[in-house]
């Protein structure tokens, strides 16, 4: 290991701050690359050298020597043969090593269009996805966590340097610093691929009720439909998974619906399940949505996704129809804000409305 800075920290500065970066717009994100076994080694390439760390009881392993944790204080870096920008932050969880990338939300956002949006896309759809994926990190922001946001899909889909492409940056460029806001605080900006026709209320999915995310209705969106058949074997392991024993083997049927159409209350093998549950259930049982309805063990229905918040097929048709970014995120988040990320030293992310 060459030159390399090992620094042992609590958490680092807001941000890093490059040459011609400014203190505003430039917030430090912790994003969650691998979670490896204990005692299995991990390789990292960094400019001034490869790094072999491994996780342990007593903590982080290089070279012999055990930290309570590790920052590398590079560029850039390569884990597995993907590229990032940033650093890296090692942590040790009952010997479990944790692999962080320590990166600038301007930055990460690079990584991210390209996991969550074709390039295809027009820009003004690009520009939304931008602001409404910044969003979604600051709200994720928990110092308190060993860090904010996971690279795969139960967060957004974070690819790093090796996918950045010209019109991502253009696209985060154009809305540097922007998220949507309100009350003063950024929103749970949720989003989706396509609605089917209309967007759920986060209720209907994640039982709370906010006001900026509403059933809406969503012409643009290029409503496909599709048809799929659930195994009698499928749908008792998602019964199961769920904690439900089978009663019988009658197939699903859907009883009650949501405002926006989705399965609300679902009858299947002599049980019962109602609320966001049964949208649950339908994706355990590999359905793309809950908009859907059943003929035996055959489904059939619309749209991909939760359907809550932006429909990014529905943000394309949009675009494609004259819409800028700023009617678009109006549209799928009434009643939000967009404003402008702002730091304080001391005091955080600060939201000044647009």
């Amino acid at each position: 290991m060459k030159r390399l800075a090992l620094l042992l920290l609590g958490l680092l500065p807001l941000a890093f701050l490059p040459p011609g970066r400014t203190q505003e717009k430039d917030l430090l994100l912790r994003v969650l690359l691998k979670e490896v076994p204990r005692g299995e080694a991990v390789v990292l390439k960094t400019p001034e050298g490869e790094v072999r760390a491994l996780g342990r009881e007593e903590g982080v392993v290089v070279e012999g020597r055990a930290y309570p944790h590790l920052d590398l204080l590079v560029p850039h870096f390569s884990l597995e043969g993907r590229a990032y920008r940033g650093g890296v932050r090692l942590l040790s969880q009952g010997g479990r090593l944790l692999v962080v990338n320590l990166v600038l939300l301007e930055d990460y956002l690079l990584g991210v269009l390209p996991g969550e949006m074709p390039q295809g896309f027009p820009m003004e759809a690009l520009k939304a996805q931008a602001v409404v994926a910044r969003t979604f990190a600051v709200n994720r922001l928990d110092p308190k966590a060993p860090y904010d946001l996971c690279a795969d899909q139960r967060c957004q889909v974070y690819l790093g340097l090796s996918a950045e492409r010209p019109r991502y940056q253009e696209a985060v460029a154009a809305t540097r610093g922007r998220v949507l806001s309100y009350e003063g605080k950024a929103i749970s900006a949720l989003y989706h691929a396509d609605s089917g026709g209309m967007t759920a209320g986060s209720e209907e999915v994640f039982q709370k009720a906010l006001p900026y995310l509403r059933p809406r209705p969503d012409p643009y969106t290029r409503k496909a439909s599709w048809q799929q058949k659930v195994s009698p074997a499928q749908a008792e392991r998602a019964l199961r998974a769920l904690g439900l024993v089978p009663q019988g083997q009658d197939p699903p049927q859907v009883l009650e619906r949501t405002a926006s159409g989705r399965a609300f209350r679902v009858r299947l093998m002599g049980v019962e399940v109602r609320g966001p549950e049964a949208q649950r259930l339908l994706r355990l049982m590999g359905l793309p949505s809950a908009l859907a309805d059943f003929q035996g063990f055959e489904a059939v229905g619309q749209g991909a996704g939760h359907g809550v918040g932006l429909s990014q097929w529905g943000a394309k048709g949009m675009a494609e129809a004259g819409f800028g970014y700023r009617e678009i995120l109006g549209h799928y988040f009434p009643g939000a804000f967009l404003s402008d990320l702002l730091l304080a030293q001391g005091y955080g992310p600060l939201l000044v409305q647009r």
